[in-house]
């Protein structure tokens, strides 16, 4: 019986025994399945979203690749017509635009000349097949250590396909259509003419495209002619054209020039005897011209253009009024003379010079074109101030006024307007002469009361004053805002017999075969003021140098001319002729801040005089 019972018991314990083993079994597995489960849904995750991203950008890729400019682009490049500005006497002022010059074959050109490029833009162009992953890694490596764009990883084929095909944009579909471009080019492309394509193609600055017209324009010499100096000056510009601009920045150039002699020395191009003997060779005086400001009659000029030569798309050749020293003298004087008053707060100026006719003999727009290409001789409206009253003037003549009438130079108000005088004092009877020659305001004031704001309006308008006149009683003393151009033209209609001026800057325009695409006619003079009243309005210019507000200007022959200070010394004038010229001269601030008592007798009429001296 016992027996039985422990051998029951066994096969109890055995049974209890199986089950649990076999559950354990079960939860192992079930746990094995999940796990493999797991993994496996992670990895089916990972492998859907590589599909879908690998499918985006092969998708991308081929967008990229559908909406590829023709290549036929490569021959038949659209660029902006080339525009070079001549001076009077035919000396070169400025260009705009793509000045190319004839192709030059790499062949036909001094080894170096191409090494010197690809040393520096592309030491692994000859090795790679248009985009170098060497030279990609290694810059990002650059790039990532000193955590800023330190270094780029274009190579040559990529900036051909870059200049031929595609914008300036920055986008990530633009470097892959470089990309792709490059590969086409090294497929259908030997080196050699990508090489010929690139050196013909590339900017250089100062508006060269092309080794050839950068040559001529820096050196002035042919490319085949270049130096080992000259080919590394010109090699380095490639990396910013502004920035080592030889003929503006000559330092700078020529230090990068000595970089790029290092790199052909690293890359065994040239040997280090040969690199310094490189850097003693004489470098090419280059075109560049030495006027600063002149570009903002450039810009003048090339906003006429379209009127003149409508639907011509060539190279063209812009003859001027401009006199090439006058135009140095004015900049020069302007810029000195703002320099040396800046510390009462006038930072900026204009000139412009017309002769009898009209003709734009000189025009500055501005302190620094460099940092403003705001032309304030021409798109700038300042107040007048008293060199206004001219118009009040002329027009009380036409009325019958004598220059030796006299007028009241006492309180005076009208409506609200009480107008004082710059002394704060009341001069009692003078004449016209004597209130114009000493800016009396109160005198010029009850001198309108005999007219009428139209009557003043359109002989500003008459004499051109082109910007908008507001009819009330404050443009008497000049409130209204004009522009430097129209007040100078307007003054010499008084000196050049009474006759309407239209300032032109234009003689004539030819393409680069010489053949007269436009050629100034001299329009049909309009008498727009009295000979009596020409010979008034000349003695009140006159006594205003003699013995008035402009008698800085005293000492230049047959001068004459009217100042002019708006409100608060925001605005400081002297327009004034001679013999030959007209001048306008105005300072002030963009921001129209006051100067500290800068009036139109004082520094105005300082550069006025100094110009025409």
């Amino acid at each position: 019986m016992v027996q039985k019972t422990v051998k029951k018991k066994n096969t109890e314990e055995k049974e209890k025994k199986k089950k649990t083993t076999a559950k354990t079994k079960r939860r192992s597995k079930s746990k094995k399945g999940k796990k493999r489960s797991w993994k496996m849904t992670v990895f089916l995750l990972l492998l859907w979203m590589a599909l879908i991203v690998g499918g985006a950008v092969f998708g991308y890729i081929w967008y990229c690749n559908t909406t590829l400019p023709a290549f036929s682009k490569a021959i038949y490049v659209e660029r902006q017509p080339g525009v070079k500005i001549l001076a009077a006497d035919g000396r070169e002022l400025t260009a705009y635009g793509s000045l190319f010059a004839a192709p030059v074959d790499v062949d036909e050109l001094p080894k170096y000349v191409a090494q010197a490029v690809v040393d520096t833009e592309d030491r692994r162009f000859y090795k790679h097949s248009g985009f170098d992953f060497i030279g990609f890694a290694r810059a990002m490596g650059i790039n990532l250590v000193k955590r800023r764009y330190a270094q780029g990883a274009s190579t040559i084929t990529q900036q051909v396909a870059k200049n031929l095909f595609l914008t300036q944009e920055k986008s990530i579909k633009r470097k892959v259509q470089e990309f792709l471009l490059a590969r086409w080019l090294e497929k259908h492309f030997s080196k050699k003419q990508i090489l010929d394509i690139y050196l013909n193609r590339v900017f250089f600055g100062s508006g060269a495209y092309g080794i050839n017209t950068a040559a001529k324009r820096f050196f002035n010499k042919q490319a085949k002619n270049l130096n080992l100096h000259e080919a590394a000056i010109l090699a380095g510009a490639l990396k910013a054209p502004s920035r080592y601009n030889y003929l503006r920045h000559k330092k700078l150039a020529l230090e990068r020039g000595a970089v790029v002699l290092s790199l052909m020395q690293r890359a065994g191009t040239i040997s280090a005897a040969q690199k310094e003997e490189a850097l003693k060779q004489p470098v090419g005086q280059g075109q560049e011209t030495p006027l600063l400001g002149v570009r903002y009659f450039g810009d003048y000029i090339m906003g006429e253009l379209p009127s003149m030569l409508k639907g011509y798309d060539g190279d063209i050749y812009v003859k001027t009024t401009l006199d090439y020293q006058l135009q140095q003298r004015a900049e020069y004087l302007l810029r000195k003379n703002l320099r040396e008053h800046m510390k009462d707060n006038v930072h900026e100026g204009a000139v412009v010079i017309l002769d009898r006719q009209g003709a734009i003999k000189a025009m500055v727009g501005g302190y620094d074109y460099n940092k403003s290409q705001f032309n304030r001789a021409t798109q700038a409206l300042r107040q007048a101030g008293s060199s206004f009253k001219l118009f009040v003037y002329l027009a009380a003549f036409e009325k019958g006024f004598s220059e030796n009438e006299l007028i009241a130079d006492e309180p005076l108000k009208i409506g609200k307007w009480e107008p004082q005088n710059y002394d704060k004092r009341f001069h009692g009877a003078v004449s016209l002469k004597q209130a114009f020659a000493q800016s009396l305001n109160v005198a010029t004031v009850d001198l309108a009361t005999y007219l009428s704001l139209e009557d003043i309006i359109n002989m500003a308008l008459r004499l051109g004053i082109t910007s908008s006149l507001k009819e009330e009683p404050a443009i008497i003393l000049g409130a209204s805002e004009v522009r430097v151009i129209d007040m100078a033209a307007a003054y010499t209609a008084t000196v050049n017999g009474g006759y309407a001026v239209f300032p032109y800057a234009v003689t004539e325009i030819t393409d680069d075969r010489h053949n007269v695409l436009f050629s100034r006619h001299a329009a049909a003079k309009e008498k727009v003021l009295a000979d009596n009243v020409l010979e008034k309005i000349n003695l009140l210019q006159r006594e205003v140098v003699l013995s008035g507000t402009g008698k800085k200007a005293r000492y230049i022959p047959y001068a004459r001319g009217k100042t002019g200070t708006s409100q608060n010394y925001r605005d400081a004038w002297f327009i004034g002729s001679t013999a030959k010229y007209t001048a306008a001269v105005w300072v002030g601030n963009d921001d129209n801040s006051p100067m500290k008592e800068i009036g139109g007798g004082t520094l105005p009429t300082t550069i006025w005089a100094e110009i025409m001296k």
